[in-house]
């Protein structure tokens, strides 16, 4: 794949201009060659475009920073927000595993953690769920609009981290896209990471009083969708670890 070629994939896959995405490949691979060992840096560096070969080369040693701080580097080298720079990164990705040999992407998939899922194009642990793509299909299941949607998905969220294990939470973090992170964050710090013992019936009121809702009918449909799409966003393997968490009044969990 040629410069022209990479730069393209990135424009198409994030939809942005040349420049954009000229400036948003240059902050991507700068990045993973701050994250990835001097060798792996050198050995893709070898299968990439002149061009960009430099922006990912190093002769310093890995730092081991989560997906999270990753983010966070790529946004400050382009001044953007976080959900920007996560989307960015994606597409990056994709140019990079579309550019690469298979063998090699599987080496780099292999030096990251398992909360780069959503990052990345294919290999172990990949999740391509989008947020966005979360909460239409929420919608789709649900008999709200899109903003109380959003309000549901958010409320059930936040309930399920203070009912589950710090982490399990953590675990669901690694599988979901940054954007569905924060009501995560805030149930795991409700009770510092440990689960609360709650009934079916106190977590329905729970997700009521974060929505805002007061017909009960409405509420566990959404619950019911949130938790459905939940499964089908982090996968069975664990969707079974969260619902083994949880106890047999939880009709939605199984």
């Amino acid at each position: 794949m040629d410069n022209d070629t990479f730069i393209t994939v990135v424009m198409q896959q994030a939809n942005m201009g040349r420049e954009k995405a000229e400036r948003a490949t240059r902050a991507v691979l700068q990045t993973l060659g701050e994250r990835i060992a001097k060798g792996e840096a050198a050995d893709l560096a070898a299968e990439l475009p002149p061009e960009l070969a430099p922006f990912i080369a190093t002769t310093t040693d890995a730092e081991r920073f989560d997906r999270e701080e990753f983010v966070r580097r790529v946004a400050r080298r382009l001044d953007s927000d976080h959900e920007t720079a996560e989307r960015y990164a994606g597409a990056v990705f994709e140019a990079l595993a579309r550019a690469v040999s298979e063998n090699e992407w599987e080496d780099l998939v292999a030096e990251l953690p398992k909360d780069f899922a959503p990052l990345l194009a294919r290999g172990p642990w990949v999740q391509l769920m989008s947020a966005e793509t979360f909460a239409e299909r929420v919608l789709e299941r649900a008999p709200v609009d899109e903003e109380e949607a959003k309000k549901a998905i958010f409320a059930v969220l936040e309930t399920l981290a203070e009912r589950i294990a710090g982490g399990e939470v953590d675990d669901l973090k690694a599988r979901l896209p940054g954007a569905l992170h924060p009501p995560l964050d805030r149930g795991k710090e409700h009770f510092g990471g440990k689960a609360r013992r709650m009934s079916f019936a106190e977590f329905q009121q729970r997700v009521a009083e974060r929505m805002g809702a007061d017909d009960d009918e409405v509420v566990l449909a959404c619950i019911r969708a949130v938790f459905r799409t939940l499964r089908e966003a982090v996968g069975d393997d664990e969707w079974f670890d969260v619902t083994v968490q949880l106890p047999r009044d939880f009709p939605v969990a199984r």
